[in-house]
């Protein structure tokens, strides 16, 4: 017979609720995480081979601080299993030297005293020759950005909650959830669970699990490319860090190569395609690999060789960039982790621990004031 009663329920086991089992598992609390697809999967934002880390935060300087502590938990996550997870090849952000997205980058470094460059093109190119930015643009490069596995961060977090007693069950979806006189109750598609506690790690499906988000989360539908470069010396991530590069073609991010034989990017269109989760066009189109290759094309130095692989992810935006992560407003038992607006993965570490100090201290020290709830929704 299964079992009914948890100390927590975390619902969705991507890379937000993996690391949330495995720190609530750490701690000693009685944790079921249940999750509708497989661990990993690729259905929603945590797959794809590689996320960014960086620690220069354009989207706010408050950011900062939490990814530096995201950064000490997935170096503590390594030493503990044995696991490569976080690669550093530096972070550039690169666009207009009179544009948001190098001053706000700089905003960052210098609010925080992060080492930094500031590079024109001419500079970026000598240093990492792939690069051919437009006259005029300018990079600010951080030693200490890179990338992680992201499936790899998955699979690490949840056998480590493994280690500890937790129970993880994949393919079984959540029908919807209720509080109790104390405590939740759960139900899905195959049992009925109680907790003491529930949190809600969802992803794209979390709008459905929570009213109070019901107006407040965009699920929108973002590809991603992977070219075997024709000079791979220059795309080893010896040579090439990971960024952000505004040019006339648009926004893009990208990562050297990896694993698969070809160097990842993706573009971040103005106006994303906004999508249901359970009934999208998930399989790359031919005009969304013509609107990809434009920046190797025009941009990248020997990047536009042959097309290795081509896959889709769904980005869940917040109503203003932020993402959430609190208690709920009406029942503090239930905690919130959602609408990570496509820059989340990087912080699914600190966002376990702080959903852990949810459920066990009940509130948490970690620098998480312009994602709470008050004033937003």
């Amino acid at each position: 017979m299964t079992r009914d009663s948890f100390d927590a329920i975390v619902l969705g086991v991507g890379g937000m609720g993996s690391a949330a089992v495995s720190h609530l598992a750490a701690r000693g609390v009685d944790v079921l995480g249940l999750e509708r697809y497989d661990i990993p999967h690729g259905r929603g934002s945590s797959h794809g081979e590689t996320r960014i880390f960086r620690l220069t935060q354009p989207e706010h300087p408050e950011y900062v601080p939490l990814a530096r502590r995201a950064r000490e938990l997935w170096r503590e996550l390594e030493a503990e299993t044995g696991v490569d997870l976080l690669t550093e090849t530096g972070s550039i952000h690169a666009g207009p030297a009179d544009g948001e997205t190098v001053a706000d980058a700089l905003e960052s470094c210098r609010a925080h005293d992060l080492p930094h460059e500031l590079l024109t093109e001419s500079e970026l190119a000598e240093r990492f020759p792939a690069f051919d930015l437009p006259a005029g643009h300018r990079a600010v490069y951080q030693p200490d950005g890179g990338y992680l596995d992201c499936e790899r961060a998955v699979t690490t977090h949840v056998n480590r909650a493994h280690d500890h007693g937790a129970v993880v069950r994949a393919r079984e979806r959540v029908r919807g959830w209720e509080p109790r006189e104390s405590g939740v109750r759960v139900r899905t598609d195959r049992d009925v669970y109680e907790a003491e506690h529930l949190v809600v790690t969802a992803g794209a499906w979390a709008a459905g699990q929570l009213e109070v988000l019901s107006d407040a989360l965009t699920p929108k539908r973002r590809v991603m490319i992977w070219l075997r470069p024709e000079t791979p010396e220059r795309f080893a991530p010896e040579t090439f860090p990971v960024f952000r590069a505004d040019v006339p073609d648009g926004s893009f991010y990208g990562f050297p190569v990896h694993e698969r034989p070809g160097f990842k990017f993706g573009r971040t269109p103005r106006y994303a395609e906004t999508v249901d989760p359970d009934d999208w066009r998930d399989e790359p189109t031919p005009e969304d690999e013509t609107l990809l290759r434009r920046l190797p094309e025009n941009h990248l130095r020997g990047g536009a060789g042959p097309t290795m692989a081509m896959e889709t992810c769904l980005v869940t935006e917040s109503t203003d960039g932020h993402f959430y992560l609190d208690t709920h407003p009406d029942y503090p038992h239930v905690s919130i982790a959602a609408g990570f607006t496509g820059h989340g993965f990087k912080f699914c570490s600190v966002v376990g621990e702080t959903l852990a100090d949810f459920v066990t201290e009940g509130d948490t020290d970690n620098p998480i004031g312009v994602h709470r709830l008050a004033g937003r929704t």
